[in-house]
């Protein structure tokens, strides 16, 4: 074991540059990260710098690092799509080669959505691809004042329900997620997330969403690396969605995030426990509030911010903790439509014991980080599961 505490740290959404088959996405030209960086003069994100993010993206506005630290690389993705669980799915040794069915451009089908009602006992409203504040400001009075449930979709593999915490009521919210997850088993209607969204609010302009989110995943097809590292008696903490992505499987530990900086703040007081394994955070507000929302100045700040806590994060790192931040997707705030894009993403790894500094070839699947954790450990990676370790570069 070279390392006693590995912290993955993914900033959702954070693709740097179009993928050689984005085009089969209808995604050339994307580029979250460089396009965010045209937006951002100056651009203060001087510890990802250090950690080599312009080693692996060239930026603008974000300035040079005399030296680097740590080891980093580009992430081509081996899995069909560009979604949350594909991605995480994928680093943690999974190949995706069956996208997960998508309503975009239908909404639901009306059995599924008849099926919903009779069961829930409320009249569907909405039934389209929407943004989570659109849909709101749209339906959340009619929902407040007849008790209709409103229910949408997005570009991702999701059906979404909202419902206002003071009138619905968030345990009806989740009894009728909990329903739609048990219809969406179906093949023919297999979404990849059922998705709480809770508000708060009275009228249009007023309407929050809460930190009361919670996904209904599927569960993982097969033994991912998490599952590995728990059989193997090693602790696996998960921050932020991270424990709704892999529904619970092979997670000791979860510690749910109200918003990015409270995700890295948790995962910072985590760096002061004693433990033997794996803390993986997820970031979502970059995703959610900014990407999908095609807020490329929103985005920059975000990062900015998260920046800020990396620094406190790496002052506090011991000799044998190894720091991997990666993304999942991407979701280029400057592209058409809402939709994430297919994108190349980092992988910055720093320990206070590395002594060498230096850029790797590209790897071609994100699951060299799952492969890396697991040889670390001493664990061997499941049966059909992909992935090659770097921990030979890591010194």
């Amino acid at each position: 074991m070279k390392y006693k505490r590995i912290f993955v740290i993914v900033i959702d959404s954070l693709g740097i540059g179009a993928m050689p088959n984005a085009a089969d996405y209808d995604d050339e030209g994307c580029d979250t990260l460089g396009h965010i960086d045209q937006h951002m003069d100056p651009f203060a994100i001087p510890h990802l710098v250090k950690l080599g993010i312009t080693r692996l993206h060239p930026l603008t506005h974000a300035g040079q690092a005399e030296e680097t630290m740590g080891c980093c690389a580009r992430l081509l993705e081996a899995s069909v799509g560009k979604d949350t669980m594909t991605g995480h799915w994928e680093m943690m040794g999974l190949h995706i080669t069956k996208p997960f069915l998508t309503f975009t451009d239908t909404g639901f089908p009306k059995e599924l959505i008849g099926e919903l009602e009779r069961r829930t006992g409320h009249k569907v409203i909405g039934n389209k691809s929407a943004s989570g504040t659109e849909i709101l400001d749209e339906l959340a009075e009619e929902e407040i004042a007849t008790g209709h449930m409103i229910v949408y979709t997005s570009a991702d593999s999701v059906l979404q329900i909202c419902g206002n915490e003071e009138t619905f009521d968030l345990k009806e919210l989740y009894r009728c997620c909990e329903i739609a997850r048990e219809l969406t088993m179906k093949d023919e209607w297999k979404v990849g997330r059922v998705i709480a969204r809770p508000y708060l609010g009275k009228k249009k302009g007023e309407f929050k969403r809460t930190s009361n989110r919670h996904d209904y995943a599927l569960k993982p097809y097969e033994k991912t690396v998490l599952d590995a590292l728990k059989e193997g008696k090693k602790d696996v903490i998960s921050v932020g969605k991270i424990v709704d992505i892999f529904d619970g499987e092979g997670i000791t530990e979860y510690y749910k995030s109200k918003s990015s900086v409270h995700g890295m703040e948790q995962t910072i007081e985590l760096q002061k426990k004693d433990f033997c394994g794996l803390c993986f955070t997820n970031l979502v507000d970059f995703d959610a509030l900014w990407g999908h929302r095609r807020d490329p100045e929103g985005y920059g700040k975000e990062l900015e911010k998260f920046d800020e806590k990396l620094g406190i994060f790496l002052e506090g790192m011991r000799e044998d903790d190894l720091l991997m931040i990666t993304a999942d997707h991407g979701n280029d705030p400057t592209f058409k439509g809402t939709d994430h894009t297919k994108e190349m993403v980092p992988l910055l790894m720093y320990s206070p014991s590395m002594t060498a500094s230096k850029k790797i070839e590209d790897q071609s699947s994100f699951a060299v980080i799952g492969a890396t954790v697991a040889e670390n450990f001493g664990i061997n990676m499941p049966e059909g599961t992909i992935g090659e370790s770097l921990l030979h570069h890591l010194k």
